[in-house]
């Protein structure tokens, strides 16, 4: 059997002194040290993941991904899949790839269309070609907003004829998708629809209905993004309520009032035109015109018409009397002002609305309940010519609920406090072993350093001359259990020389007789020489 070196024999002898913790600890502290190296070389090895595409639709994320196991290059998949990441160093190379069999496909959808119309192309062609193409267009500048994964635009654009007295405004259909955990903003929804209007010509911000993947309507045809007649009066209702109550906070203290608004919303929109005609003060005719005709006769020249009797038959009034006639014509042309006025009026108008609230008894004893029933009038902004009500009444809370839900509060705090020292723990824990694992590394650093320290060469030769050690005493006659510091040695003695070959066979001696002696014998003298 091979010798075991003398630094692998002295460090399985210091392991075998552990105690079981200790052997534990160290044996921890090592499969730490090894997990972390593997892992630090296994990241150093990995290569650095570049996006190849991002925002992909899901038909065009499948065709590159074939394409890139065809040509055997590693990805990853990120993003819902929309991103596809592959290699910094084939970046390059997985793009002209890409593109030269045609890929991402599903933005070739908007003018690139007409570029594939021929010259023998109908106008019926043209027509839908080209709404096809805006539509595209329009997809894709939504979709490469903030938040938005996938956008599809379908416009209704009337024929313009001649033939037709009355114009119909275009309308447009928006479906977006938006990314996981993400919710449009109405300021948001509000470019979205501002953006598609001012893209079709005639198409207006109210003709334009926007729609999410779950099904919520973000903006009504005809109604616009403010939603319809319920949304618009819980919104008001919302709006209403937060202020009241905000005041009376403040007034009574928090939990020692409530408020409940109800609003009736108008669901009829309608178009009116008015048309206003005015004179206006101080401003001359246009055109004024006189004429005057005058008549003088007599009877001479026949017979007087006479008058009428009471049976209609003429009666003479006088045979031979003279007579006049005088006409006057006055024509004027006055300016006069017009107003035409053309108005929108949607749906959601505030027809009427109630507003009640119930103050604690508790709270409500040095109150005037009178100016508080005016002050909440007017932040609710209550008008008699609607028929609006207010209701303001005293009554003694339940605080039951209010004590479940602070006992609750108290109890989630403590748990989620709970969960936090436990992760702290846990996290010491883990540090306190990793340090552990360090110093149990420097210790042995340092153990192997002062081994090599202390396996210095000796020249035999350099060796003081001492008497035989056979004749040394020992006061243990056990040399197993001989300590270093009981070993006596003699003085040493230089009156004569002794030759090498002898003190090597003595020491050859002594080393085969006595293994303990001897070991006791070279610490010494490595002692001594460190000592000078």
């Amino acid at each position: 059997m091979a010798a075991v070196p003398a630094p692998l024999g002295k460090m399985v002898d210091s392991v075998r002194g552990f105690s079981l913790a200790q052997r534990t600890i160290m044996i921890i502290g090592i499969a730490i040290l090894v997990m972390g190296g593997i892992a630090f070389a296994t990241f150093l090895n990995q290569p650095k993941m570049t996006p190849l595409y991002s925002g992909l639709a899901p038909e065009d994320a499948s065709g590159i991904v074939e394409q890139l196991k065809t040509d055997g290059v590693p990805y990853e998949l990120t993003g819902g899949g929309g991103t596809i990441m592959v290699p910094d160093a084939s970046v390059y190379d997985a793009r002209l790839k890409a593109a030269a069999a045609g890929l991402p496909s599903s933005g070739t959808n908007g003018y690139s269309l007409l570029d594939q119309m021929g010259v023998t192309s109908s106008e019926f062609q043209q027509s839908v070609t080209y709404k096809r193409a805006l539509e595209g267009e329009l997809a894709s500048t939504i979709q490469a907003m903030d938040g938005v994964k996938l956008a599809s635009v379908k416009l209704a654009i009337p024929e313009q004829t001649v033939f037709v007295a009355s114009k119909t405004n275009p309308t447009a259909s928006i479906f977006v998708e938006t990314k996981p955990g993400t919710t449009l903003t109405r300021d948001q929804v509000q470019s979205v629809v501002h953006l598609t209007s001012a893209a079709v010509d005639g198409l207006k911000p109210e003709d334009v209905s926007v729609v999410d993947s779950a099904g919520n309507l973000l903006s009504a045809a005809g109604v616009g993004i403010t939603g319809g007649a319920d949304q618009q009066a819980s919104d008001y209702e919302t709006r209403v309520a937060g202020s009241i109550q905000g005041m009376l906070d403040r007034v009574v203290g928090p939990g020692n009032a409530t408020v409940a608004v109800a609003a009736e919303m108008s669901l009829e929109s309608a178009e009116r035109t008015e048309e206003t005609f005015a004179d206006p003060e101080g401003s001359p005719a246009l055109t004024e015109s006189a004429k005057e005709e005058n008549y003088e006769g007599n009877g001479g020249g026949g017979p007087s018409a006479g008058v009428l009797g009471p049976d209609n038959i003429a009666v003479p009034e006088n045979a031979n009397g003279t007579g006049t006639f005088t006409s006057t014509d006055n024509q004027r042309t006055n300016a006069i002002n017009k107003v035409t006025e053309n108005r929108m009026i949607p749906s959601g108008t505030l027809q009427r609305q109630t507003v009640s609230v119930a103050v604690n008894d508790a709270s409500a004893r040095n109150l005037n309940m009178a100016q508080l029933t005016e002050m909440i009038s007017n932040a609710a902004g209550i008008s008699a010519a609607r028929n609006d009500q207010v209701s303001v009444t005293v009554v003694p809370f339940n605080m039951d609920a209010a004590a479940a839900a602070q006992s609750e509060l108290a109890a989630a705090a403590a748990a989620e406090a709970a969960v936090r020292n436990a992760a702290l723990q846990r996290q010491l824990i883990y540090a306190g072993v990793a340090g552990l694992a360090l110093i149990l590394a420097a210790v042995y650093a340092l153990y192997v350093r002062r081994n090599k320290q202390k396996r210095e060469p000796i020249d035999l030769g350099e060796l003081q001359d001492y008497p035989s050690l056979s004749s040394v005493p020992l006061e243990n006659p056990n040399p197993e259990t001989v300590a270093l510091t009981n070993v006596v040695l003699p003085p040493p003695v230089t009156t004569f020389p002794i030759s090498h070959n002898v003190k090597r066979e003595e020491l050859s001696a002594l080393a085969a007789s006595d293994p303990a002696r001897m070991a006791d014998y070279l610490r010494t003298v490595m002692d001594d020489k460190r000592h000078e």
